[in-house]
């Protein structure tokens, strides 16, 4: 199926364009520059040849992400993780197309983890995912990511245009859902919740609904639970940034450094979890009125997904540290306080800035681990 003109600029590639897609790739010099870090001993000509065997069949981007994402990120689940986990009871009584609403613990891997759960689980099709294009700071990327059933989010534009830009956007994520049968990914809000106290913005909601009714897009809140998050200390390097410098912001640098480290770095255990399509609820809340329907239907999913969290002894650790007291001691052992102090010391001992300060970069990490703990416990009294 081919998608309507109007969604040229921001859809992934259809499969009539994936080949050309391919060749633009192989034909990118920095692209070159990344894949010659991998086989050095090769020669450019036949590294794109092996690549072009390996995409031979390839004929689609669900094809593309079975053949070489899939491969990709089970490695990563079996070298950066101790595994990852999907619990999916909610929805086993009928796998339709869902628009999953979750929270956001790294930028490259919620998606690329739920797509190969989606795999592992049976379901017909992967998720189109929605990626900032501050974040497609390269051809190459772009091209990647669009090959990878990516569309583009656009950022950094003046309040007229980006209420232009969510309401193409709600169009063809109501399109992808209902006429090309696709899964969605988005995140709950944009970018990250630095301290991991996540909360679903009613604006996301707004967005969706700009392109036609919520209940047709079958969303579902889905909690991301990571035992250890490696971007935890780049996130309290940048708490103390923005508070010793209220003009800070990141460079295109540290969103990739970001990437990276949350990639390469040890994740501990992963659990996906789905809660009950909203569809299933939202009609209880016919009678809120208009004005407040949003920020009801969000704060029904942030119940939900708190609700999802796995809890590790680290969340239960850093909420007693940061309280003062064993309250929560029947949830960890002296191992695991042991375990996870010499955790904290090096992720703090990776942070270097001016007048680094110790104590506050240790409260923002201890904050990160025990807020799923501090909303589980409110929805779960």
């Amino acid at each position: 199926m081919i998608a309507t003109k109007e969604f040229d600029e921001i859809r992934p590639y259809e499969p009539e364009e994936m080949s050309q897609a391919f060749e633009d790739l192989l034909g990118d010099r920095q692209f070159n520059i990344i894949m010659k870090g991998f086989a050095p001993w090769l020669p450019k000509s036949v590294r794109n040849g092996l690549l072009r065997l390996a995409f031979k069949g390839v004929k689609t981007p669900l094809d593309f992400q079975k053949r070489f994402m899939k491969p990709v990120v089970n490695y990563i689940i079996r070298k950066h993780t101790d595994g990852c986990s999907f619990d999916d009871a909610s929805l086993r009584e009928s796998k339709l197309r869902y628009t999953f609403v979750s929270n956001h613990r790294d930028i490259v891997l919620d998606s690329a983890f739920l797509d190969v759960k989606l795999f592992e689980a049976g379901y017909p099709t992967t998720v189109e995912i929605g990626i900032g294009d501050n974040l497609l700071i390269y051809p190459w990327i772009k091209n990647l990511v669009r090959m990878n059933k990516a569309f583009t989010v656009r950022r950094g534009l003046s309040l007229r245009e980006t209420l232009a830009a969510s309401q193409l956007m709600s169009r063809y994520i109501h399109y992808a859902v209902t006429q090309k049968k696709e899964n969605i990914w988005i995140a709950q809000r944009e970018g990250r919740a630095k301290d991991s106290n996540d909360r679903t913005q009613d604006a996301v909601l707004k967005m969706l609904a700009m392109g036609g009714d919520l209940q047709e897009l079958n969303i579902v809140p889905l909690t991301i639970s990571y035992e250890f998050d490696p971007c935890d200390y780049l996130k309290a390097q940048e708490f103390q940034q923005k508070r010793d410098n209220p003009s800070f912001k990141k460079s295109k640098q540290d969103d990739l450094d970001n990437m990276k480290t949350g990639i390469l770095g040890y994740k501990g255990r992963v659990v996906y979890r789905t809660a009950a399509p909203i569809n299933t609820w939202i009609g209880e809340l016919k009678d809120v009125p208009k004005t407040e329907f949003f920020k009801a239907v969000a704060e029904r999913m942030d119940r939900e997904i708190h609700r999802g969290y796995e809890l590790f002894p680290c969340n239960y650790i850093a909420l007693d540290e940061l309280n003062g007291n064993t309250d929560n001691a029947s949830h960890y052992t002296d191992a695991d306080k042991q375990r996870f102090e010499k955790y904290l010391s090096g992720q703090i001992a990776k942070i270097s800035i001016p007048n680094k300060d110790e104590a506050f970069l240790r409260e923002r990490i201890l904050t990160m681990y025990a807020n799923p703990v501090r909303n589980y416990l409110k929805v779960n009294k």
